[in-house]
């Protein structure tokens, strides 16, 4: 994905009140991911859908191509992927998955406790003397992790299977709307 697209897209989802999250560009799907500090309900999701449509109308991100457009809201396990998204972690659980090469574990799971234009720390039982400092060139993949609340039911060996459980789950994903265009 070009930088330019990338600015156009952000300007564009910016008097929309959206922060552009994320752009990808895979086999006939352009996914766009955006968010915005009261939420993106399905209504501002078409909204933001309909002015990304309308851009990449003039703007085509695969010429000649047919493709998938998705917009959507990061969900509850959103991608880290710049400094402004771990700053906005802060306090937060998060996975991350380092590079190749880079010290210590290749996976990682703890709490988000700084961040700033260099690298984050995480806390965790599982690193070295509690905690551990990144520095964002280390980082390959991060995303936040969703936490239950409470303490988890003892099992009782049947599965979890029911209609109601799998709405729930359901509810957590992010909200998507799909629009497919030449």
């Amino acid at each position: 994905m070009s930088e330019a697209l990338s600015d156009l897209l952000a300007s564009t989802l910016a008097p929309l009140g959206f922060e552009l999250v994320d752009v990808e560009m895979r086999s006939g799907t352009v996914r766009v991911v955006i968010d915005r500090t009261d939420g993106a309900d399905l209504e501002a999701i078409a909204d933001a859908t309909r002015a990304v449509s309308a851009l990449l109308d003039t703007n085509d991100p695969m010429p000649g191509q047919h493709y998938t457009l998705e917009v959507s809201s990061p969900g509850v396990e959103r991608p880290l992927r710049t400094a402004r998204h771990f700053i906005r972690a802060v306090g937060e659980m998060v996975t991350v998955r380092t590079t190749t090469g880079s010290k210590g574990e290749r996976r990682v799971t703890g709490r988000v406790v700084s961040a700033d234009d260099d690298g984050f720390v995480l806390e965790g039982d599982d690193l070295p003397e509690g905690g551990r400092p990144f520095s964002y060139a280390e980082v390959e993949r991060a995303r936040t992790v969703f936490e239950w609340g409470g303490k988890p039911r003892p099992s009782d060996g049947r599965r979890h299977g029911s209609a109601q459980h799998r709405a729930v789950r359901s509810s957590l994903g992010a909200d998507r709307e799909k629009v497919t265009t030449s």
